[in-house]
């Protein structure tokens, strides 16, 4: 897909402060530090869309950002598993991401985003259950495949599929420092916006 503008519309945290749901939307889920701001930074060719950070559970709000002059939208969901993010905001993410996930009309795909070098744990199963619940497509992604030698890769793959009870080829790897991947997530996130 060809990125012509990407523009931040707003943050929010409830369905009343969404923007109206006119554009069809794709959101990206992930723990805290697992590369979801430098996967959807190189999807849009920015470097600074949405702000990436070496301190984990930077994002605690929903960020809407249109695409290409309204033909959809991109969310960025807030990051989980960080422990040092305060008590009250783990407590209010499972609430806000579970409505955002179960109301949100034009909500097409979510991007479900795993660290190749990190086993899923108990949130990335919620997630995924949550995902299922409210029969969202989901489109698997592995990031920072660049960290490992690929003898390491195939049994970190194995490790996520067994984990997540997915099938290995369900997931797209990625790597922010060589684009590995991205031409592969750009067609699957076409696919889900024409549903």
């Amino acid at each position: 897909m060809k990125i012509s503008s990407a523009e931040f519309i707003k943050s929010a945290t409830k369905p009343s402060n969404y923007p109206p749901p006119e554009l069809p939307e794709v959101a990206f889920a992930g723990r805290s530090n697992v590369g979801k701001s430098s996967l959807i930074n190189v999807l849009v060719n920015r470097k600074s869309l949405v702000r990436t950070s070496s301190t984990p559970g930077r994002t605690q709000l929903l960020n809407f950002f249109d695409i290409n002059d309204s033909s959809f939208s991109l969310v960025d969901l807030p990051g989980y598993g960080f422990a040092k993010v305060p008590l009250a905001v783990k407590k209010a993410w499972g609430p806000m991401m579970r409505t955002y996930l179960e109301e949100r009309v034009c909500l097409k795909a979510v991007v479900f985003i795993l660290d190749i070098r990190r086993v899923p744990r108990e949130e990335d199963i919620q997630m995924l259950d949550w995902l299922e619940e409210f029969e969202v497509p989901t489109i698997p992604v592995i990031t920072k495949v660049d960290k490992l030698k690929r003898s390491q890769r195939d049994r970190q793959i194995k490790e996520i599929a067994d984990a997540t009870g997915l099938p290995k080829d369900a997931f797209s790897l990625f790597s922010a420092l060589t684009k590995e991947g991205k031409e592969e997530i750009w067609e699957r996130i076409e696919d889900a916006l024409e549903v």
